[in-house]
């Protein structure tokens, strides 16, 4: 999906990744309503970076494509085109995750 939306100063907009298990590892299975929501996403749009004391501009650390972790209350939800996003701070992610196969 080309978002239609650029976040400002040091904001990034991610996706959440959805885990696909529905069983546990005991064979019962978790209704949609009992999972928690997934704190690991994928970075859709990235703004430029925030000002510093001396007027210069100082980069982001992310960027789009980016597989990410932040924090179960971190970020605003919002809705673009029928999808759930979150917009928030790039301070408010945890961490970049370079696992092997992550971008398959």
């Amino acid at each position: 999906m080309a978002t239609n939306i650029k976040p400002l100063h040091d904001r990034v907009i991610i996706r959440r990744i959805e885990d696909s298990t529905d069983k546990t590892a005991g064979g019962l299975f978790i209704p949609d309503t009992a999972k928690e929501k997934p704190q690991e996403g994928e970075v859709i749009a990235a703004g430029e970076g925030k000002y510093k004391e001396d007027g210069t501009r100082q980069s982001l650390d992310v960027k789009a494509g980016d597989r990410v972790l932040f924090g179960k209350y971190s970020g605003s939800e919002i809705k673009l085109d029928g999808e759930e996003l979150i917009i928030m701070r790039e301070d408010e992610i945890l961490g970049i995750i370079n696992r092997a196969g992550a971008a398959a």
